[in-house]
């Protein structure tokens, strides 16, 4: 099973991309962030051409987070376990069953500065993903917590610690939180199989980031170790961030 995570930042704006990279790479499972679509808009019938089931939870302003599986699409919940995610709650969260595999496409929130409110407020986040493993899934069975997790683990995922110091991705509180997670009994595939730094998945639109190797880590594939111990290859795809209209994110994915 390939299982991929992508923030593509618009699937209205690069549904083509996402189409052309669906049919190329060929994963059973793509979790996507960053939608910024309403649940109505989904191209569901775009999606249904391409061989995929879909899910998806938006409300049409930012965030919005969907599933993709062409391995079945079962039990899917939109948000937190206990939430109404009616209830205005942002759309950051979907789990669904794919292949026998528990899948959660996470969109965690940027947190701004270390002073903004939303700082607090991905921390709260980030505890309440925690809660909701603990709730919804048993560590011992197949687990994937997919998405953009806006931290870069350690500093081998930034390309200049110095530039980033006392700023939001690399503060102590926000790596012990994403560390907490992984004590769930998870495990970052990627990082596990590629222990060399300079190995990124976004890279800021602006001045030349991309070409210049100045990005950062922060899209991960987190697997139980069920799955985990079965991985056989994993790959952040540069080549996916090229091209016209590129999303400054590029996708992860990891073969079991």
């Amino acid at each position: 099973m390939r299982i991929a995570t992508w923030n593509v930042n618009s699937l209205r704006a690069r549904w083509a991309r996402v189409e052309e990279w669906l049919a190329y790479a060929r994963p059973d499972v793509l979790c996507l962030q960053e939608t910024k679509m309403a649940d109505a808009a989904f191209p569901r019938d775009a999606v249904a051409a391409t061989g995929y089931e879909g899910a998806h939870h938006g409300d049409g302003r930012w965030n919005g987070v969907a599933i993709l599986s062409r391995v079945g699409l079962d039990g899917v919940q939109a948000g937190f376990a206990g939430d109404d995610p009616t209830a205005g709650a942002e759309c950051r969260l979907l789990s669904a069953t794919c292949g026998g595999v528990r899948v959660m496409s996470v969109y965690v929130p940027n947190g701004r500065s270390l002073d903004d409110a939303q700082y607090a407020f991905k921390l709260e986040w980030l505890r309440k993903l925690r809660g909701h493993l603990d709730t919804t899934c048993d560590a011992d069975e197949a687990v994937a917590v997919c998405g953009d997790f806006n931290i870069a683990p350690t500093d081998a995922d930034v390309w200049d610690p110095s530039v980033l110091a006392g700023m939001t991705h690399v503060s102590e509180p926000e790596r012990l939180a994403l560390a907490d997670i992984e004590t769930w009994g998870l495990v970052d595939v990627f990082r596990s199989q590629h222990p060399e730094a300079g190995l990124y998945s976004w890279w800021d639109y602006r001045s030349g980031a991309f070409h210049q190797h100045r990005g950062m880590r922060i899209d991960l594939v987190l697997a139980s170790r069920l799955l985990a111990e079965r991985s056989t290859f994993s790959l952040i795809d540069r080549q996916a961030r090229k091209g016209p209209q590129p999303s400054d994110h590029a996708p992860v994915l990891v073969d079991v």
